[in-house]
């Protein structure tokens, strides 16, 4: 079953017996990358009472209810994104208190809505993991391989030069493993393919 991202980031706002709830879904690579939002949006939004969030990216997932009841914010949203079968998404919920409280139900319910309204506007692309494939090749080789790499639409993330070429390529997962054995094939068997946890 495919996973979906998003192609770009999404705000919507709801007001909820006079409480607001400013919810955004964004694409994130990471968790780091997450919690730079979460933490840019509590920079924004100092007078909030709270800045929840839902980040579904494998196995970096989390949420955080920040002061809710437990259980009645970040699992909510957790679970909007589950059910549209999100992956390197996060969902943060900025709510300014107005006065009335919503109880367990009520809160589980605004932070549900605020998440599903934001996404409704969010136009889902697939989402394709990702890997990198980092290479040693001789001088000779480089042109051979930049024209490669091109010609299959992946993303040379960097490269270096020293007594040889250093090349970091940013490629599906899936095409990870045919790319190395083409790469060999075409240099003669002179690349080399450097692992990294990356």
């Amino acid at each position: 079953m495919p996973a979906y991202s998003l192609s770009a980031a999404v705000q919507s706002e709801l007001d909820i017996k006079k409480s607001r709830f400013i919810a955004i879904v964004a694409p994130v690579q990471d968790r780091a990358a997450a919690m730079c939002l979460v933490a840019g949006l509590r920079e924004q939004h100092r007078a909030a009472s709270h800045v929840c969030w839902a980040l579904m990216a494998g196995g970096q997932s989390g949420m955080s209810d920040d002061g809710e009841p437990s259980g009645t914010a970040g699992r909510p949203m957790l679970e909007v994104l589950r059910h549209h079968d999100l992956d390197g998404v996060v969902a943060a919920v900025v709510r300014y208190y107005g006065g009335v409280k919503l109880g367990a139900g009520g809160l589980v319910r605004a932070y549900t809505d605020a998440v599903a309204a934001a996404l409704k506007q969010a136009q889902l692309i697939e989402h394709v993991p990702m890997s990198l494939l980092v290479l040693r090749l001789p001088y000779a080789d480089e042109a051979r391989v930049r024209r490669w790499i091109e010609q299959q639409e992946y993303a040379l993330v960097k490269a270096s030069h020293d007594d040889d070429v250093l090349m970091t390529v940013q490629l599906p997962a899936a095409d990870a493993e045919l790319a190395g054995g083409l790469l060999r094939d075409i240099t003669q068997g002179r690349v080399q393919q450097i692992d990294t946890d990356a």
